[in-house]
This record gives structure tokens, sequence and C-alpha cells, in this order.
């Protein structure tokens, strides 16, 4: 069986992070997703290692001059053809080269049109230029993130770039085309990183008006301050990661680690919790991670190893799941979630820019000789 959104067609407006991501889950769960790339240039420098260009797997690419008037109507053509299209440009600019809201909506009434930025349609940041760790920052989710003591700690780009933006551009779009299913007209989604982002720390913005989370970083329960939520060093340097937030599981690391809970302060008594922490890291220090490990197989008590991304990739938990495949002899997560019945499709490998372009316009019912003028003219590679 074909992936769930087997016979959807998706326009992605070819950028940076979060809208080749979310162009990744809707092809990896069987979208048609046809990527439109910026012409040979500065960008094309960066693709000298298309394998491992991930989130453009998974669809077909061309090559399109956009900031030519003829640019544009190779994409509207492609519009009417399609159930969404995304973008991921500054607000306006997609209005500037012709391909905005308006006409392809006029064109395509049932079109759901995605577009992802990081400070969203309006507002006053809308024009301003940002990254992930900015949108972060005014979120104040990057202000929790770190130890105690310490600044801030950049979390990678996956909370705002991914988590909060190409995710929730992909569930809008989703959305978007269930509702158009129901009424036949499409609309426009505007999925904005703060947005994302805030929505993950719902509970953290009411912990913190309701006087339960302390604005020092590393002294809460979920962000390294409490010892049974840590990540202490073993002896060889390497790291276990520690959860035992609940009674039991608390009871059972305690028991794993020889350390009988009546020499310890309550689990829950935050002024003793430093000193707790230090304890439970002079125990932890006495053993490698592997002999760690070996201790904890057993102990159901939320302790696990903290692995390089390549150990990850082999562990046999990911291997007894299929959690990862190959493509192009490059390690990358499978499709997620699972479906039961309609499972995500194969990955194929990233195509190289432009690898598409005449069948997908002979696709859209360009002429033969219309595709080589548009070539020599440079409109399109």
């Amino acid at each position: 069986m074909a992936g769930p959104l087997s016979g959807r067609t998706v326009v992605e407006l070819a950028g940076q992070g979060p809208v080749p991501f979310a162009g990744m889950m809707l092809a990896d769960m069987g979208a048609e997703v046809i990527r439109v790339e910026r012409m040979p240039g500065r960008r094309a420098t960066w693709k000298d290692h298309q394998r491992t260009d991930t989130l453009a797997r998974g669809r077909r690419s061309i090559q399109v001059d956009l900031k030519h008037p003829r640019g544009a109507e190779v994409v509207l053509r492609l519009v009417d053809g399609a159930d969404a299209l995304v973008e991921g440009f500054r607000p306006g600019a997609a209005e500037r080269l012709g391909v905005g809201p308006e006409p392809c909506l006029s064109r395509r009434p049932a079109l759901v049109y995605g577009r992802m930025t990081g400070w969203g349609q309006h507002g006053p940041n809308a024009h301003r230029a940002g990254h992930d760790l900015n949108y972060l920052a005014l979120t104040g989710a990057l202000h929790s993130i770190g130890l105690a003591g310490g600044p801030p700690v950049p979390p990678l780009n996956l909370i705002a770039d991914y988590g909060g933006g190409g995710m929730l551009l992909a569930f809008g779009v989703v959305c978007g085309l269930l509702e158009a299913d129901r009424s036949g007209q499409g609309q426009v989604i505007d999925a904005a990183m703060i947005d994302g982002v805030a929505a993950l720390m719902a509970p953290f913005y009411a912990m913190s008006a309701a006087g339960h989370w302390s604005e020092r970083r590393g002294t809460n329960y979920l962000d390294s301050g409490a010892p049974f939520y840590a990540v202490y060093e073993t002896s060889d340097g390497r790291h276990l990661s520690v959860a035992a937030i609940e009674p039991k599981f608390y009871r059972a690391l305690l028991g794993a680690l020889g350390t009988d809970p009546a020499d310890l302060p309550p689990q829950l008594d935050r002024a003793s919790w430093p000193g707790t922490k230090e304890r439970l890291a002079a125990i932890f220090r006495t053993r490698t991670l592997t002999e760690w490990c070996a201790v904890f197989e057993e102990v159901d008590a939320c302790v696990a190893p903290v692995l390089t991304p390549l150990e990850a990739v082999t562990h046999p938990h990911a291997a007894a799941r299929g959690a990862f495949t190959q493509v192009a002899g490059i390690p990358q997560p499978a499709p997620a979630p699972r479906f039961g019945r309609t499972p995500g499709t194969t990955p194929t490998p990233p195509p190289l820019p432009g690898a598409h372009t005449r069948d997908v316009l002979l696709e859209a019912g360009f002429a033969a000789g219309d595709v080589e003028e548009l070539r020599a003219q440079g409109i399109v590679a």
C-alpha cells in the first residue's frame, strides 16, 4: 500500500530548514512533492554533497528562475495540478515574485497555501531576519535551557526549525487538506516558528505563572536541577541520562546504585537537591558507561546511555524497530509515524537540483518545444 498521503501533490518552493523538513515529512507519507529550486548559483554550491541532504529526500526537483515573469508562470502551471504549496520567504516576497496566495488560489481555489516564517506574516518583527536561536530567545525557551550558574545553551536547531517550524507547517498543511476535502475551498496557512515554539512551551508558561517553575536555570525538576532528572558522567568520560521522576523509579535508581533511600533527604526536598546530586555524581564516576549499562539492563529506573548520532543508528532497539534506513549509503531516520495499513514510503535519494525539470514540465502540460525554449532562455534548468 502507498503512504497515507498518496495521491496528494505538493509544490515546495525550496528554502532552508523548516520548509524542506516539512517537505520531507509530507514526501515520507506518500505525497508527490515537487521541489522548485533556485537557478544554479550560490545555493547550488551548498549541494556539493548531495547525498547527505537528507531533508531533500523523496521528491523530484526542478530549477526555475522565479525572478523572471515566465518563471512565475511555470510555478502557477504546477499549481494547477497541486493540492498544496509551501514556501518560506519573508512576508511579501512570494507576492513580489508573482506566486503569492492570490494568483495561486485564483487558479486553484482548493489549494492549501502553506507559509513558513520565523516571526509570522505580521507583527513588529515580521520583516526582520532571524534564525532558530532568535525564536527560542523571544519565546522564553532558550532562557530555560542550561545548567545552573551557566548561560543558556543552544539545543541544536531542533526546536524552532524542525519541531516548532517544519513539523508545524506539515501539520497545518494536512489539516488544511482535510478541511478542503469537506469545503472544496483552500486557504492560507500562516505557520510561524515563534508560534510553534510557544506551543511546545505551553506547560512551562503555566507553571511559571503559577509559581511552580523558577526562572533560575538548572534549579527545576526538568532542567537538570533535580538529582533524579539529570545527566551524569561515568568514569570513562561518557554520560548516562537519568529520568527517575516517579518515586518507584527513584527507589529503583538508588537500589541499583547501592544507596539506601533512608541515607538521603526526601526526593522532592529542593533544598537538598544540589547535595544529593553531588553524591550521585560521585557514584556514577566509579564505573564506565558500559558497566553502568549492564547494571541497569534489568532495572526499570528510566536510565539510558547518552549515545553519539552514529551509535544511535546501530543501537539494538533502533535496529529492532527499523528506526533508521540507508538511502544512497547515508543513514537516516525511517519515515515516522508508523501506519499499520498505509505505511510511509521508502525514501529515495535527494535529487540533484533540476534533475526532473523536463519530466515535470511535460506532465504539467508544457510542450516539448516550450520546455526547450524555457531552458534556452535560462528560465528553467
